[in-house]
């Protein structure tokens, strides 16, 4: 019996051993992947490639900037940080110096988006965003801020965002109810308000008695469907009854 428990001792051993080992050499091959990243800064593009390389890196230059303390040309941003742990064949982003800002910043405010857009790159800038805002005093398609401003220094990205006016904002009106009214009658008041008749549909004789509550009928083939007219009654309207709708919008129906 004493032998017994003394063999089981010792494969106990052997097997806490053989985990340990197994333990180690896994943590060894973990970090035996993992690299230091170099710092970037300062290097060329091909020098930066070239040092992420030796340790199993890839270097991605995805943006350039203005500096006036970076050399054009030379690397000034990356990210992951210099002395970054990381595996092998991760990717760094840098950003690449175009040296002091040498283009003067044009005035685009006062004109259209597009010929906003045209000075832009003429001079070889970028257009950055562009965001519209309904204005009461700009007239439509108006440039009326720009970031950066006119003639600005110390611009660090070649990019020239701009807001343009979509003009006054549109009268709102709340959607009456039309349903049960002549389509006619119906197409005058909603053009006097300045709202557009959209699709009009004619439903076939099965789906308007439903509708109304009536017998159903056999159903009529669509050629004998008639077209609408400016008796026919309005069944249903989108948008419905009570919700908000801005002048020029559309009103589609459904008749009978």
């Amino acid at each position: 019996m004493r032998q017994f428990f003394r063999m089981l001792l010792l494969v106990l051993v052997l097997m806490t051993v053989a985990l340990i080992s197994a333990l180690t050499a896994m943590r060894l091959a973990i970090h035996g992947r993992e690299v230091t990243i170099p710092k970037l800064v300062g290097m060329t593009p091909f020098e930066a490639e070239r040092a992420g390389a030796a340790s199993g890196l890839q270097v991605v230059v995805e943006r350039q900037f203005y500096s006036a303390d970076i050399p054009e040309g030379r690397i000034m941003t990356q990210m992951p940080p210099p002395e970054t742990r990381v595996r092998r064949g991760w990717s760094v982003r840098v950003a690449q110096s175009l040296g002091p800002q040498r283009v003067a910043i044009p005035n685009v405010m006062g004109g259209s988006e597009r010929v906003a857009e045209l000075n832009i790159r003429r001079r070889g800038l970028s257009l950055g965003s562009i965001a519209h805002l309904h204005l009461p005093d700009a007239p439509l398609d108006q440039v009326i801020s720009q970031s950066p401003p006119p003639n600005a220094s110390g611009v660090s990205a070649p990019k020239i965002s701009l807001l343009v006016s979509d003009g006054p904002e549109p009268p709102v009106y709340v959607m009456p109810n039309l349903t049960g009214q002549p389509l006619g009658s119906a197409m005058l008041a909603l053009q006097d308000a300045g709202v557009k008749v959209g699709k009009v549909s004619v439903l076939p004789p099965s789906s308007a008695s439903s509708l109304l509550g009536e017998a159903q009928t056999a159903p009529v083939a669509p050629s004998a469907v008639p077209e609408p007219s400016a008796a026919s009654m309005i069944v249903t309207q989108a948008p419905a009854p009570g919700q908000k709708i801005a002048a020029g919008s559309a009103v589609n129906f459904e008749v009978r």
